[in-house]
């Protein structure tokens, strides 16, 4: 599973805005927004939400690029500003700045802020875990069906909301690509992999899959990608859709079976196997092989019933 908009509600909320240089947290949060208007990511919908709660100024940004699994750039006023998660300095080969204290670790997820290539803040937020999530891991193990975590949210985020939810293990800080490797050691081991995700940064993973589940939500990329669709963005309908794919499985088998167990008898009947002391009419016969196929159509229309 990914985290955001996947087991969680994707409806982050800006916590703190700490700056780290010379500029005001209002200065801050309009040259993020400014870089994060062209981008899809819930982390950019909850930072311009914020910025019109304070009815601050939209600047205009240019040379917009952006950095999957990493985060966004551009230029605003003059200045090349970017908005990062950790693994941008993991990419530039950097050290890791130090968070500030106030930041809870464990709930919320933190962007970096750099202008001019200098960090000049932190941006914090906080995502809410669905309702739904707990009750659908916990069916899944019921069902014999492991579940883990795919996010690029750091250790302690993803620590704490697998425990939360008793998952079987998580991955934390793991860029799409990362996403795709994981899945693909999975089924080295001979496992069936579903993925299941709503973002750009979900797309390799979820083509990787032998199952890959978009939630309905989500983005055009995930969504195109994907072998399924979920309408509802609630996680027990990936339960549902491996139950009903369960007992379509059952019921093929079942109608399979019927079929050859039936022709085996009825096909030496027809042919006077039992003549001259019984003789199956041509009449009866196709009486016969359609009430076969009835059999068939309404044994598979239970499952609508169940």
């Amino acid at each position: 599973f990914d985290k955001t908009g996947t087991l969680t509600k994707g409806s982050h909320e800006v916590q703190k805005v700490i700056t780290a240089g010379n500029y005001s947290n209002d200065e801050i949060l309009q040259y993020v927004s400014a870089v994060q208007q062209q981008s899809e990511h819930y982390i950019a919908r909850g930072i311009i939400k914020s910025l019109k709660e304070k009815k601050l100024e939209l600047w205009k940004a240019e040379d917009f690029k952006y950095m999957q699994g990493i985060g966004v750039t551009g230029s605003v006023n003059g200045k090349k500003i970017i908005a990062a998660g950790p693994n941008y300095f993991n990419d530039q080969k950097q050290q890791l700045p130090e968070i500030p204290k106030e930041i809870d670790q464990t709930t919320e997820t933190v962007t970096y802020v750099l202008i001019d290539n200098q960090l000049a803040g932190f941006i914090s937020l906080a995502d809410t875990i669905r309702e739904t999530s707990a009750e659908a891991i916990a069916q899944l193990k019921a069902m014999n069906i492991k579940s883990y975590l795919l996010t690029g949210d750091n250790d302690k985020i993803a620590s704490a909301v697998s425990k939360k939810l008793n998952m079987d293990g998580y991955f934390a800080n793991v860029l799409p690509h990362q996403k795709q490797d994981k899945l693909k050691e999975f089924q080295a081991r001979g496992e069936i992999v579903a993925m299941t995700g709503d973002g750009v940064n979900d797309a390799p993973a979820l083509a990787q899959a032998d199952v890959g589940i978009a939630v309905g939500s989500g983005t055009d990329v995930a969504a195109e990608t994907a072998d399924i669709i979920l309408v509802n963005n609630d996680p027990k309908d990936v339960v549902q859709m491996i139950e009903f794919g369960r007992k379509t499985y059952r019921k093929m088998i079942q109608n399979l079976a019927w079929a050859v167990g039936y022709n085996v008898l009825a096909i030496p009947l027809a042919a006077g196997i039992l003549y001259p002391n019984f003789m199956l009419s041509p009449a009866m016969g196709a009486v016969l092989m359609s009430l076969s196929t009835v059999i068939v159509a309404f044994n598979a229309r239970l499952l609508k019933l169940k």
